[in-house]
């Protein structure tokens, strides 16, 4: 069952900027990565599921309720991150925790506190005085804090640190597990990798893909980097793959599939080392930018 809707929506800025005829959904209890560049339409299509923007064109649909008609009985049904956050900044995190509870009718703020000692913040420090990832923690615990069904997430790490991020990447899967439906734009695309069940990419206002992340782990390519006993050598196995590059006595191709016909090839050689790694998620992104080299 789709929770998020969004058919062919449409806001025109001008000069090609803004989203058109986007259009995809998010079921229930799935976890959907929103991959694009800076400006391709990713903030402006979440703005629009929050109930911030009127489409100009198509619509926007959370629990079968309009997004923008009707705003704020959507916004009960999720916890939101913007990409930029307006705090308070003479108020302590604590305090700001404290004030958006009670503009969203939090009663009880004990998953807060359980969030704030999860992403080790002390929440007595004014905003003012906080680092970016610090201010980011406090984002994350309001938008987590309601325990909403629905999570809508723009850029969630921007400012953690690594452990941060491993740890918020637990905290996905956690929220997943307890049927959650999330959407989230990242440009961390290990964190995507790690968390989502699909991706949505957007291009210039247009979704150019809507992937299983599991179909794109068995259908992409491999990279190899073979180093043989000899330059000879380098240069024969080269013959077979017009595609591969040589420097001296290593070889570098990329393959899909093909792995035995490879390893055929390769008992022909004295080989004195070889590597293999998969396509990264981030490499599948540049295909569809058109950016691979």
């Amino acid at each position: 069952m789709a929770v998020i809707e969004i058919d062919k929506l449409t806001k025109d800025y001008g000069n090609k900027k803004g989203i058109f005829d986007v259009s995809f959904s998010v079921n229930r209890g799935e976890v959907v990565g929103f991959l694009g560049s800076n400006g391709a339409g990713k903030t402006t299509t979440i703005r629009h599921l929050m109930g911030f923007i009127s489409p100009q064109k198509g619509r926007a649909q959370i629990l079968d309720m309009d997004c923008f008609c009707n705003a704020s009985c959507v916004q009960e049904q999720v916890g939101y991150l913007p990409g930029e956050i307006a705090f308070m900044d003479n108020m302590s995190g604590k305090e700001f925790i404290e004030f958006m509870a009670k503009m969203k009718k939090i009663k009880n703020l004990t998953y807060a506190r359980e969030l704030t000692e999860y992403l080790e913040i002390d929440t007595r420090v004014k905003i003012k005085k906080m680092s970016k990832g610090m201010k980011q923690k406090i984002g994350l615990i309001i938008a987590f804090m309601q325990n909403a069904p629905i999570l809508i997430l723009d850029e969630p790490t921007t400012g953690l640190d690594p452990i941060m991020q491993n740890k918020f990447v637990e905290l996905i899967k956690r929220e997943k597990a307890s049927g959650k439906t999330i959407l989230m734009s990242s440009h961390i695309f290990e964190e995507v990798e790690n968390t989502c069940d699909r991706i949505v990419m957007i291009k210039d206002g247009k979704i150019v893909a809507d992937k299983n992340i599991d179909k794109i782990k068995n259908n992409r390519i491999k990279h190899y980097e073979i180093t043989f006993s000899s330059t000879k050598s380098a240069e024969a196995f080269q013959g077979f793959y017009s595609n591969s590059k040589r420097e001296d006595n290593k070889v570098c191709l990329s393959l899909k599939g093909q792995i035995n016909e490879l390893l055929c090839q390769l008992k022909e050689y004295d080989i004195q080392d070889i590597n293999a790694r998969n396509q990264t998620l981030e490499e599948v992104f540049l295909q569809y930018y058109g950016e691979e080299k």
